[in-house]
């Protein structure tokens, strides 16, 4: 038995293929919105680290206790969490992390700054 003419014909095929690059474009648009949300994270955790540090820095004259709770409201504000605060000499250094919310899976996205006299 042979197949009919509606079998050997490529009726169809554009929509196959149409699928596949809306596919192929979809997983493209989700890759670049992942790696924009992970850049995104990081550097707004850089931004809080900087500022943190300074405002540590600029209270050092007050205490080390006293100094890292300095940084409290700008963390809060910026939406980071103060993972390490340390006084070395006359430098703050300050670590804060923040969550990364990516479509593959939430991470966290870690800075350090430095900050002390010039």
């Amino acid at each position: 038995m042979r197949p009919g003419p509606h079998l050997l014909g490529d009726d169809g095929s554009a929509s196959v293929i149409g699928c596949a690059v809306m596919a192929g474009l979809i997983a493209i648009t989700a890759a670049l919105l992942h790696v924009g949300s992970v850049v995104a994270a990081r550097h707004r955790a850089q931004a809080a680290a900087d500022l943190a540090a300074v405002a540590v820095a600029s209270a050092l004259d007050r205490g080390i206790v006293r100094a890292c709770e300095a940084s409290e409201p700008i963390t809060m504000r910026m939406r980071v969490r103060l993972r390490r605060c340390e006084i070395d000499e006359w430098d703050a250094v300050v670590e804060v992390s923040t969550a990364v919310s990516a479509l593959f899976g939430g991470k966290e996205a870690t800075a350090v700054a430095r900050a002390g006299p010039a």
